[in-house]
């Protein structure tokens, strides 16, 4: 633990309080990408298969039950909830996300530390996560507008992949065996999907405007 990966958990944390909020303050789901969202849940289940095996620590173990469990809660809202699914914005989600699962995981096949079965769900969690925001990103593209609310909750989702990548780097300089190259090179490729949104984000604060991304 140092105060990079602190930094990007609390962020990501912040992130789906932000959503949930979004959610149960609206009851709206307007803006929020489906697809996404069950992206975040498969990631989050296939990384942490060894949460009633392995125990770090007691931090560690409630921030996997929290992302677990928040990231089905929305599924579930959007999907279920009947105020909420009636806001959801199905003709714009269009993203075949069932393609990226395919690809990730046949990259995971290939590409892995260990040939073990939590290993290669493990890489399959990383590579996924990478692509994970690519719905949500065409979504907003397609609406244009983005509400506020939409607009932190990416925000902070990508703001917590640059804090981890302050992480990988601090603990390569500081440990002689840290070797994570598969979470590294994905986390970078990550952070640069939200390179335009975040170039928007920063126009619409300085110019303390809407939020709009182009078509």
């Amino acid at each position: 633990m140092n105060i990079f990966r602190l930094a990007g958990d609390m962020t990501h944390l912040v992130s789906i309080l932000v959503l949930l909020l979004k959610i149960y303050a609206t009851k709206s789901c307007s803006g929020i990408s489906l697809k996404t969202q069950e992206l975040y849940a498969l990631v989050f289940l296939a990384r942490y298969l060894d949460l009633f095996t392995d125990f770090i620590s007691v931090y560690n173990t409630i921030m996997k039950i929290v992302f677990i469990a928040s990231s089905l809660a929305i599924v579930w809202c959007m999907r279920m909830h009947p105020s909420v699914k009636r806001s959801y914005d199905k003709e714009l989600d269009t993203f075949r996300h069932y393609f990226l699962v395919g690809a990730c995981f046949a990259l995971a096949l290939v590409l892995h530390e260990k040939f073990t079965f939590q290993e290669i769900f493990w890489a399959f969690s990383i590579y996924l996560e990478a692509v994970a925001i690519l719905p949500q990103l065409v979504l907003l593209q397609r609406s244009g507008n983005v509400d506020n609310l939409t607009g932190q909750y990416v925000f902070f989702l990508g703001a917590y992949r640059a804090f981890y990548i302050m992480n990988w780097i601090y603990r390569y300089l500081t440990e002689p065996r840290f070797a994570r190259w598969i979470a590294c090179v994905s986390g970078i490729v990550q952070t640069a999907l939200y390179a335009d949104f975040f170039y928007y984000y920063f126009i619409s604060w300085k110019n303390n405007s809407k939020l709009k991304l182009p078509a």
